[in-house]
């Protein structure tokens, strides 16, 4: 049985192709900029069995097309590995391409078992400098380049992603330093920079949370594609450029 806060059925933007995206609650994370703060909670959510999201996934499956499928986001779906496995095996025993978003910031041996039956891993490293990460996360990016290291050492295909935030990591020395961070693993396919956005607004009025970059604007498009210009990578990612 797994907690679910809300279902995407036609995604074009976690993963390659169109997914049928479930998103999980529960995470340990306290991210400033966090889009779904009403996914923190634990407890929260609609508890769905596999076969129950499978049946879903079987309704929007002729709309994947060869490169679509599956993904399972958050909250912090890891939080939650038993059921990714579980889900994760039926999708493959349909041949259903199966892709995780997380932090990377939970491991033990069900996560482990949950990454067996991982496709695609999107990987956000939030920040650059650990300093950073701390202060606009609460959580660590040293957790998240191990992760990196495990799904190396296990032949993942890895998308980074990353948001981008005005006066926050819009610059070019944020882009060197993950640049440095991801050059030794060749399982990093392509990397994403994401604009902050505030369409999150309403939700933190609703729980009674103050959203900390509510006077904050996204960066600018021109700004983003420099960023991106910049994104050097080592592994398959650059083999296929």
């Amino acid at each position: 049985m797994g907690r679910i806060h809300s279902f995407q059925s036609l995604g074009t933007v976690d993963g390659p192709g169109v997914r049928f995206v479930a998103f999980l609650m529960g995470c340990p994370l306290r991210c400033a900029y966090c889009h779904n703060p009403d996914s923190w909670d634990f407890a929260g959510g609609t508890p769905y069995t596999p076969e129950e999201v499978m049946a879903r996934i079987r309704r929007c499956r002729e709309y994947f097309g060869p490169e679509g499928g599956v993904t399972l986001s958050g909250g912090e779906a890891l939080c939650q590995p038993a059921f990714v496995y579980e889900l994760f095996s039926l999708c493959h025993e349909e041949g259903i391409h199966t892709c995780l978003d997380t932090s990377g910031c939970v491991w033990n041996q069900e996560v482990e078992r949950a990454l067996s039956a991982t496709d695609l891993v999107l990987l956000d490293i939030k920040m650059t400098r650990e300093e950073d990460y701390r202060r606009y996360t609460g959580g660590s990016l040293s957790d998240a380049i191990s992760f990196l290291a495990r799904l190396q050492e296990r032949g993942i295909p890895t998308w980074i992603r990353q948001v981008i935030i005005r006066d926050v990591n819009d610059d070019e020395e944020n882009l060197l330093r993950l640049n440095e961070l991801i050059a030794p693993f060749s399982c990093v396919e392509k990397v994403e920079l994401l604009p902050f956005h505030k369409l999150c607004l309403e939700k933190y009025q609703a729980l009674g949370i103050p959203f900390p970059f509510a006077d904050r604007e996204p960066p600018e498009p021109a700004l983003l594609d420099r960023l991106r210009g910049m994104i050097r990578l080592t592994g398959e990612g650059a083999a296929k450029k």
